[in-house]
């Protein structure tokens, strides 16, 4: 159909200057740092027209990839517990586990991938991701699906 919103996947270097300043004022409110749009709108120099004309269409890839199932690859340390600590990070925050796959280890690595169901979670993609990367033995992670 024709009036079904259409996606792209842009980098945002390539976006113009109005897009990433919407960008960073929904960032300020999320974070709190401001407390209404008008605000978000002046703290990056932005008019409150364009702010409102932008502001629901305009999102990073994370939080759009909320409420959704994400398929993601992580390379883990080969040692006890590392598997469980993600697995916990996951729990702790929500996500619903629907696949776990790991492959044999090699050279100390083992390559693992989680699908989860991410409507229920207490916190963004983006941040389970970097919770994640903290986590000891988590050498990497990314996003490989969302549906």
């Amino acid at each position: 159909m024709e009036n079904e919103p259409k996606y792209y996947l842009v980098e945002r270097a390539l976006l113009p200057e109005v897009f990433q300043k919407v960008v960073r004022a929904n960032a300020a409110l999320k974070a709190g740092r401001v407390r209404t749009a008008s605000e978000a709108a002046q703290s990056v120099g932005l008019s409150r027209s364009a702010y409102y004309k932008y502001k629901d269409g305009i999102r990073p890839f994370y939080e759009a990839a909320h409420d959704r199932i994400i398929t993601f690859h992580l390379m883990l340390s080969d040692r006890p517990g590392v598997l469980s600590s993600i697995l916990g990070l996951f729990a702790r925050v929500g996500a619903n586990l629907l696949t776990i796959n790991q492959s044999i280890p090699m050279s100390g690595q083992a390559a693992v991938t989680i699908a989860a169901r991410t409507e229920e979670m207490k916190c963004t993609v983006d941040a389970l991701m970097q919770r994640a990367e903290a986590l000891d033995g988590v050498l990497h992670i990314e996003v490989v699906a969302s549906e």
